[in-house]
């Protein structure tokens, strides 16, 4: 039995080590920049979608867009026409801003307080979904653009 517990011992020690230098190799091949740039990417591919879904033609809200706006997106605060203009078309600028990586931060400020309306007001069921989008606005909120960005570029925080 004692002949077993330093190997066990041992065994551990080796495959903590081998998993802590993939660990820093892994950390070392994926830089923060890549991070946002993957996260700004990517929340602004699901808010884009869902603008163009709203729009016919360049930027043409559709009576079927105002409709959802008046039934099953009403909001207590807001009339439904403003509600479907101000969401179409943070939809469409707001995601375009991230990609480029311009005004970043404000631009996930903006689909975060989307976000959190949509939760709270229309889909509140929906909260694992929303938390992912959260995840990925708030690195962005937190970290800025990265260095593939207009911001890093202008010198913008």
């Amino acid at each position: 039995m004692d002949t077993i517990e330093p190997r066990a011992r041992t065994s551990h020690k080796s495959l903590r080590g081998v998993w802590n230098r993939v660990a820093g190799r892994l950390e070392s091949l994926i830089s923060e920049s890549l991070l946002v740039l993957v996260a700004r990417i990517s929340i602004a591919a699901i808010f884009f979608m869902s603008g163009r879904t709203k729009v016919t033609g360049f930027l043409t809200i559709t009576p079927s867009t105002y409709e959802l706006f008046r039934t099953e997106y009403a909001l207590p605060f807001i009339s439904p026409e403003l509600a479907a203009y101000l969401s179409t078309y943070s939809e469409h600028l707001f995601p375009v801003l991230l990609v480029v990586g311009l005004f970043s931060r404000l631009s996930a400020l903006a689909l975060l307080g989307m976000t959190l309306v949509i939760e709270v007001f229309i889909y509140p069921d929906a909260w694992p979904t929303h938390l992912s989008w959260a995840g990925l606005l708030l690195l962005i909120v937190a970290r800025g653009a990265g260095a593939l960005s207009l911001d890093r570029r202008l010198g913008i925080r």
